[in-house]
């Protein structure tokens, strides 16, 4: 058995090596764009956030609370504000109850495999502001020692443009932004999957599938402003250097239906868990220095992200922050593996 899990290794190795390789030829062949979708320099902190599948995954109960600063010193920088948490519905106790010996209490189990999240946001991009839920369904199936999983999202957002801080250099009305609907409510949806075979994993998503059109302002000469669908593929491996210190190399791609791509290429140092640093490179776009720590079941995490481009000059850099708290630690996690 354990020649073959030593077999198994090797083999996702190998792949893992390949999508490495495969990535950098693609980051190479593309420059990156601007997106739609909330930016987060943490996201292998809390992978919930791009891949609705990774809901429950792990076994904990999570909550986390993200804020980042686009620009800081920049008048009307983006900014996001992000709460989560999600948890996995493990099995009840195999023991039956009963009210009496003829009248027995029958309820179905959960089955173990189900997980279930929540995502709540406030995206601000200068005078466009998307407020959102998001609620999550994910299943998990084990496939030798790794776990495969599924996951589905409804989202919903109110989608506004503030004319407060509109200046028109014509006299003249414009029609876009000069119509009675400057609110609307969005309705979506994303799908992902997700497989992890410790210290390995890798997923897949894609989000805004409905591509909703906005309707903005009084001409309909505008037409529709259309979401487009964003694609997010992340993969990463866990080394052990010793009993004290682990490192992680991950990557993230990016791509619309225009097939622009963005990726962000990371490296994070660990000692016992509790501490870690990392560093990241966004595609023509940023550096990223991230840095960490644990206590208990609290986590607190700041990313600070250097600027490539001509805004650095007039910034003081994009920060971010997030706190999480995980309810379970790894040794009870896998003691709930019957109940998986």
């Amino acid at each position: 058995m354990n020649l073959v899990c030593g077999e198994f290794k090797k083999i996702i190795m190998k792949i893992f090596k390949k999508i490495l390789f495969f990535s950098f030829i693609m980051i190479m062949w593309t420059a990156a764009k601007s997106q739609q979708m909330p930016l987060y320099s943490q996201y292998m902190m809390n992978r919930f956030l791009i891949n609705p599948a990774f809901a429950g995954s792990e076994g904990f109960t999570s909550f986390n609370l993200t804020a980042r600063q686009q620009w800081l010193g920049f008048e009307n920088a983006p900014m996001t504000q992000a709460i989560s948490g999600q948890t996995r519905i493990l099995k009840t106790s195999h023991i039956s109850k009963s009210r009496s010996i003829h009248n027995r209490i029958r309820k179905r189990r959960p089955s173990g495999r189900v997980g279930v999240g929540g995502y709540m946001f406030n995206d601000r991009n200068g005078i466009v502001n998307r407020t959102g839920l998001q609620l999550t369904y994910a299943y998990h199936i084990f496939i030798s020692d790794g776990q495969l999983s599924f996951g589905v999202s409804g989202t919903g957002y109110q989608f506004s443009i503030d004319k407060s801080d509109i200046i028109l250099h014509d006299v003249q009305a414009d029609p876009l932004v000069d119509g009675t609907k400057s609110t609307m409510f969005v309705p979506d949806a994303n799908v992902g999957i997700y497989y992890s075979y410790n210290p390995f994993y890798v997923g897949l998503s894609a989000n805004q599938l409905f591509q909703s059109a906005l309707k903005f302002g009084s001409d309909n000469s505008f037409g529709d402003y259309k979401m487009l669908r964003e694609y997010n593929f992340i993969a990463g491996y866990r080394y052990d250097m010793d009993n004290d210190f682990e490192i992680e190399p991950s990557f993230l791609l990016k791509t619309s239906e225009s097939f622009r791509i963005q990726a962000d290429i990371n490296v994070r140092a660990y000692y016992k868990r509790d501490y870690w640093l990392g560093f990241s490179y966004r595609t023509g776009n940023a550096l990223i220095a991230m840095v960490g720590v644990k206590v208990d079941k609290i986590y607190i995490g700041y990313a600070f992200d250097y600027s490539l481009s001509d805004i650095q000059k007039i910034s003081y850099g994009s920060h971010e922050i997030m706190i999480g708290i995980n309810l379970g630690d790894n040794s009870r996690r896998y003691r709930w593996l019957n109940r998986f």
